[in-house]
Parts: structure tokens; sequence; C-alpha cells
């Protein structure tokens, strides 16, 4: 698993989290509290697909007070919306004692595991642009689509996924093969944030190559080891 917690009993929890974007004066990124929690949810719950699990709660943290609390249900309704999945039990807690200048907010999904095919025989490719900041608005059209990711889980066209966060391709893919001294080559940059995992690694079974290259098209970027390792899997 990538950064979820596994409680037993095939209970997986996953959580993201969001500061200084938002609707706030002070906040370093102007955009809606909706659109804030969209992201995070959205992290949280590929991090849910890439421990085999699907989410059954979720919990908002919201610090930035009453008035963001449904922008941030409504961005993580959106999230379900977007995957084509019916929007799980949505609760957790506002700070309304102290006004902080920032908006800020978490989110975090309890999900159940379930029964993962085993692939052995799979090669690695990038799916989205690696995005942060501003341009995760100005350029959506090239960020990974979990409508599409679902799809291709629910059909077989890919066996897993790792959602690529601020370390950037690079390192996350280091810590999905356990080799930190591999070297990769891909048609984006490898050390550039994905902030909130706008590009996904997805494993693709040999057999299903060309058929994830028709899902995916364009955005999808075959991850070539320059040294000390295989793609395949």
């Amino acid at each position: 698993m990538r950064n979820a917690i596994e409680l037993g009993d095939g209970l997986i929890i996953t959580t993201d989290n969001s500061g200084g974007i938002g609707e706030k004066p002070n906040d370093l990124v102007a955009v809606p509290d909706k659109v804030t929690a969209h992201f995070a949810a959205r992290v949280a719950l590929l991090e849910q697909w890439a421990a085999h699990a699907d989410p059954i709660a979720v919990l908002i943290h919201n610090f930035s007070g009453d008035e963001s609390w449904e922008a941030y249900v409504a961005g993580v309704e959106e999230v379900f919306r977007e995957s084509n999945l019916d929007t799980p039990k949505i609760s957790g807690s506002t700070e309304t004692n102290m006004q902080l200048m920032q908006s800020a907010v978490a989110v975090t999904m309890i999900g159940r595991k379930r029964e993962a095919a085993c692939e052995t025989d799979c090669a690695w490719y990038v799916y989205g642009t690696p995005l942060v900041g501003g341009a995760v608005m100005d350029r959506s059209g090239e960020i990974a689509s979990l409508r599409l990711i679902k799809e291709a889980m629910d059909q077989g066209i890919i066996h897993r996924i790792w959602p690529v966060g601020s370390r950037g391709i690079l390192e996350e893919f280091q810590k999905l093969t356990g080799n930190l001294k591999i070297e990769i080559q891909v048609n984006v940059d490898v050390n550039k944030s994905a902030g909130p995992a706008t590009s996904v690694l997805v494993s693709v079974p040999a057999a299903k190559i060309e058929k994830a290259k028709q899902h995916f098209q364009e955005k999808l970027y075959e991850i070539v080891p320059q040294s000390g390792g295989s793609n395949v899997r």
C-alpha cells in the first residue's frame, strides 16, 4: 500500500489535506471551497483504490468555519459522482472556536478491502500530467480522470494504481518498486509535483496494453526504466 493504514477485518483508512487554498483573503491559491474539497477527496479515493479498497464512510475535518461546510460536502460528493459511485455517508467536525486566517480542510475515507486479481506480467504507465497550484485549474483537461480509472479497473484494463503526490513520478516509482536507485524516462517531468494526484501510475497487464492506450488515449505515458530494473512486474 502507498499511504493507507489497514486496521484489520478488511478496513482501510486513507486521508488527504489542504491548507491555504480556498476562499479566505489570505489564502495562497484562490479557488472555491468546493474545488478544494474535491481535490482532497480525490487523493483519498485514489489511495483507497491503490489499496484495493472501496470507501464506505467519509469524514471531513473542516478548519475553515461553518460557512465552508456545505461547499466541502459538495466537493466530496462531486468526486463520487465523477467516479460513477454512490456517495457513502459523510460526517465530520468543524472548528468554530477559533477563526483561522487561511482555509484548511482534511478528508478521511474509511474503506473495505476487496479481492484483487493477481497479475504478474504487467507494465507501468503514467496517466495524466503532473500539475500543482494554479495549473490544476488552468490545465484541468490534462488531469487523470477518476471516471476513466474506475472504468479501467472494472474492465480489467489496469491491475493496480499508485497516485503521484508532491514528490513526483520518479520518487513514487522508486517507492513502488522498492528500488531507490532506478532511473526512468517518461514523456512528462518525472520530478515535478503532481499536486492533488493529477498523475497516477497504472499497472497494465501485457495483454491489455492496446486497450489501455485506446481507453486513456494521449494522456497515457510509458515508463521506460533506464537503469536498475524492469517496467514489467
